[in-house]
C-alpha cells in the first residue's frame, strides 16, 4: 500500500496500527528511562563539582556513580531499541510474548543505579 510520502508500508502494518503504537509510546518510556538513569549521573557528578570543587574524598565515588548510571542507561536503551524491534515484528507476525528477561534486567539495572546513588549520598555526607 503507497503512502503519499511515496514509502511502501508493511501491509501487516495497517492491520495493527493501535498495537504499533502503544510499541513506540512504550520505546519512547524506553528511552526517557534512559535520559533519567544517565541524567542521575551527571547530577552527581556536578554536585560533586560544585560542593567540593572536585577535589573532596567523594570525587572518585561520584565519578563511579556516574560510570555505573551511564552505563546502566545505555543498557536500558540498547534493550529498549531491541525489544521494540522484536516486538513490531511479532506484532505483525501475531506471536507477541511479553518481555519479562528485559524488564528484568531494566529493574536489576535501575535498582544498581540507586543503590550506587544511595552509596554515594552515604559515602559523601557522612
Amino acid at each position: 500500500m503507497d503512502r503519499k510520502d511515496g514509502c511502501m508500508a508493511d501491509k501487516n502494518d495497517a492491520f495493527y496500527i493501535q498495537q504499533h503504537l502503544a510499541n513506540e509510546r512504550t520505546f519512547l518510556a524506553w528511552i526517557r528511562t534512559a535520559l533519567a538513569m544517565k541524567g542521575i549521573g551527571f547530577l552527581v557528578f556536578g554536585v560533586e563539582l560544585v560542593i567540593n570543587s572536585g577535589n573532596g574524598a567523594g570525587g572518585p565515588v561520584a565519578i563511579g556513580v556516574s560510570m555505573i548510571s551511564y552505563a546502566a542507561g545505555m543498557g536500558v536503551l540498547i534493550s529498549g531499541t531491541v525489544l521494540y524491534f522484536k516486538n513490531r515484528r511479532s506484532i505483525n507476525d501475531q506471536k507477541f510474548q511479553s518481555a519479562s528477561g528485559t524488564i528484568l534486567t531494566a529493574g536489576i539495572l535501575v535498582t544498581i543505579v540507586l543503590s550506587a546513588l544511595l552509596f554515594y549520598a552515604l559515602f559523601v555526607y557522612y
